[in-house]
């Protein structure tokens, strides 16, 4: 989890004696300023995730929400959830070896796993498994578990390359965003 409050914000300080001209209307540009930052740090995230895991960032982001500031709360929230990512969410392909998966940026094959049923020669079929790939655990054909990949989209969220990403937005933008907001309410 990632809070907008965590970030050095320094440069907001000059700021402090229009928050005071402003009254009660200097609230409400904080939270504008940074909700509005807030979501454009959360964008960055996500591709930044996707690039370096090899999700969509349709994925990323469904598995990604924020939580916005309020005027009772001056903080930005990312939040994540999910467990370890199934194969069938980094482009998984059945070849007669196995399956192959692009996951964080190379192509990798997974002996024995299977998306499809049926022999090679004779045609495969669709197993009503919603895509996903799976591996036989033993001998009996119905003894099968999921493979994944992992991949955890909370663990991605920490690593330094995305936190860097969110921070380095928000020391950067907010500022102007606050002076934006500042300039909009004082029509300057």
């Amino acid at each position: 989890m990632f809070k907008v409050g965590e970030t050095d914000i320094s440069g907001l300080k000059r700021f402090e004696n229009q928050f005071g001209a402003l009254g009660n209307d200097g609230a409400r540009v904080q939270v504008h300023a940074l909700n509005r930052v807030g979501d454009m740090a959360k964008t960055r995230a996500v591709r930044e995730i996707a690039s370096q895991t090899g999700l969509t960032q349709k994925t990323v982001r469904n598995s990604v929400s924020s939580v916005k500031a309020s005027e009772k709360n001056l903080e930005y929230q990312l939040r994540s959830s999910g467990a370890d990512m199934s194969l069938k969410y980094f482009k998984a392909r059945e070849t007669q070896k196995g399956v192959t998966a692009l996951v964080r940026g190379s192509r990798e094959l997974f002996e024995g796993a299977f998306i499809k049923g049926g022999s090679f020669g004779t045609g495969r079929v669709e197993l009503r498994l919603g895509g996903h790939v799976f591996q036989r655990m033993g001998d009996d054909r119905l003894e099968i578990e999921k493979v994944t990949s992992c991949v955890v989209i909370p663990l991605e969220m920490v690593k330094p390359e995305t936190a860097d990403a969110f921070n380095d937005l928000v020391v950067d933008v907010l500022p102007r965003g606050v002076s934006h907001e500042i300039n909009r309410i004082l029509k300057v």
